[in-house]
């Protein structure tokens, strides 16, 4: 037996459970996407938050990997918000307008 192919759980609830991966769809936004500069829980190093992107999961990693290239920095895609482990919201502000989104810059 393959366990490697079984998709069905044990739950004390209603017995075996077919586990199904649900598709998540992005926040509403108002259309303008925000930059936040954030500190708190990251032992004082900075980092700047992206978020009100209507995109769906595919094409906000691609958007998250050509920010991070140009930056020259780290970060991640978490719950439709990219996070990239820097303080340079300017770079980053220039990048998101050349592809004719509308930027206001937030907090911090």
């Amino acid at each position: 037996m393959d366990f490697g192919e079984l998709n069905l759980v044990y739950s004390t609830d209603g017995g075996k459970v077919e586990k199904t991966k649900q598709k998540q769809k992005a926040p509403e936004s108002d259309g303008v996407i925000r930059l936040h500069r954030e500190t708190k829980g990251r032992k004082g190093k900075g980092v700047t938050l992206i978020k009100g992107l209507q995109l769906d999961e595919k094409a906000i990693k691609a958007l998250a990997k050509e920010i991070k290239k140009r930056t020259g920095c780290g970060g991640t895609v978490k719950d439709f918000v990219i996070e990239i482990q820097t303080d340079q919201r300017e770079i980053i502000k220039t990048v998101l307008e050349k592809q004719g989104y509308q930027v206001k810059l937030a907090g911090g």
